[in-house]
């Protein structure tokens, strides 16, 4: 089910940054008495009550021709695109000014539902003061202070109440959604168009090309699979355009649809920090991971070649020592052929249960094999292990001290649990519970 996005907008030192910080719970934003100090989206998960959202901070409007303010516009105007439901924030102390007006006129030609917050409201008294906000024309403000975290609720009620109906996504068993995420230029619309047989996205030398997460099916050897191009994520310090960073959010939310993703190598350019970064986001998704070195036909190689590089990446990647990794080239489409069983394994293992009586085989024999260490005179005694939830496959392991689950003791049971039932492809989760 897709989140809710929520856009904070008003005119600049409104104290957009500091309610966004209050919301999400943690320092992201930058808050500072000087107009403009926020530029561009920052984003964030938040939750009111039960209900998790997508909150985007973002530059004040400002009107003039400077470079600059025509970016902060041009980064509010796509988060007001992509929002949900916007809150209009606007300085109580200040009253109406001549910009406010001018970001009214902005967002009901949005016409997206508004929720109209007066911040700085900081006592009782100065709630008198919020009854010219009626002027804006988006009905009643609500009276908030960032700073005191007053009137907050009240504020978050009304925006939930503005959410869209999510009608939960169908779970199809026999279909597989699976994104391709990698740094710019990496080939990932090349990919997309030859698993697709047909120029689908746009491909271009110039990174950047693609913008927004494209889904498109196709159907291969009697299965159904849904692929997502993603925009190519740049490092946080290289980021120019002014849908940029938008579009990280978007491949994060790909992500977040996919049973498994493929991360992407330029088999020319090596492995990056950023590589590994990436990569990372999928893993701590919980999702499968594939990890795809393209551009193999551009390397100079021998026999030893493919070995070398498979080594660099296990090395680099440790991570996701249970991801295989697949050589090919998107542009002549050698070695294509290799990657889609591999995708349709990793959702088979990310799916997969095993029965519990033979799990605690396997776990019994682990303990065997090698007992539990012991940790201040007290030793790790486990009782019983059960398979609890897929997608990723997670087991909770009842022992008599949680506290003794030693991590590599936990590796050591992971390891062997994939020995005896595979799961390439998919992370496992365990989790040590005290047995009541």
């Amino acid at each position: 089910m897709r989140k809710s996005v929520v856009a904070v907008v008003g005119r600049p030192n409104v104290g957009k940054s500091t309610i966004f910080n209050r919301l999400v719970g943690e320092r992201i934003s930058i808050v500072e008495d000087t107009p403009g100090v926020t530029r561009d989206r920052i984003y964030s998960e938040a939750e009111w009550l039960t209900t998790e959202f997508n909150l985007i901070d973002t530059g004040g409007i400002e009107l003039g021709d400077e470079p600059l303010l025509v970016q902060m516009r041009a980064q509010a105007q796509v988060a007001i695109e992509e929002a949900d439901v916007i809150i209009f924030m606007v300085n109580g102390r200040d009253g109406i000014t001549g910009a406010d007006e001018e970001v009214a006129k902005i967002l009901f030609k949005s016409n997206k539902p508004v929720v109209l917050a007066v911040n700085k409201i900081d006592n009782p008294k100065m709630q008198e003061d919020i009854y010219e906000f009626y002027a804006l024309g988006f009905g009643e403000p609500f009276p908030i202070s960032g700073t005191h975290g007053l009137g907050l609720g009240d504020l978050l009620d009304e925006v939930v109440n503005h959410f869209p109906e999510r009608e939960p996504m169908v779970e199809d068993d026999d279909l597989i959604r699976f994104s391709v995420i990698g740094r710019p230029n990496v080939g990932k619309s090349s990919l997309v168009n030859s698993l697709l047989g047909q120029e689908r996205v746009i491909v271009s030398d110039i990174a950047g090309t693609t913008r927004d997460a494209i889904d498109s099916s196709f159907t291969k050897d009697g299965r159904d699979y849904i692929i997502i191009d993603t925009a190519g994520m740049r490092k946080r310090g290289k980021i120019y355009e002014n849908t940029e960073k938008y579009s990280i959010m978007r491949a994060l939310k790909a992500i977040e649809r996919s049973d498994v993703v493929l991360a992407m190598i330029d088999a020319e350019a090596g492995i990056l920090e950023q590589d590994k970064k990436i990569a990372g986001y999928a893993h701590e998704a919980g999702k499968g991971v594939i990890i795809v070195v393209n551009k193999w036909d551009t390397v100079d190689k021998d026999e030893q070649s493919m070995k070398e590089f498979e080594d660099k990446v296990k090395q680099q990647f440790q991570y996701l020592d249970y991801a295989p990794i697949v050589f090919l080239s998107a542009k002549t489409k050698k070695r294509i052929h290799t990657l889609l069983p591999k995708v349709l394994q990793a959702s088979e293992n990310h799916t997969k249960r095993v029965q519990t009586n033979i799990l605690n085989e396997v776990v019994m024999d682990a303990l065997a094999i090698k007992p539990a260490p012991s940790i201040k005179g007290q030793r790790l005694k486990i009782f019983y292990v059960t398979q609890v939830s897929v997608k990723p496959p997670s087991f909770v392991v009842f022992v008599n001290d949680s506290q003794l689950m030693h991590f590599s003791y936990e590796r050591f049971l992971e390891n062997r649990i994939r020995e005896a039932f595979g799961f390439e492809g998919t992370p496992i989760k365990l989790f040590a519970r005290k047995r009541n």
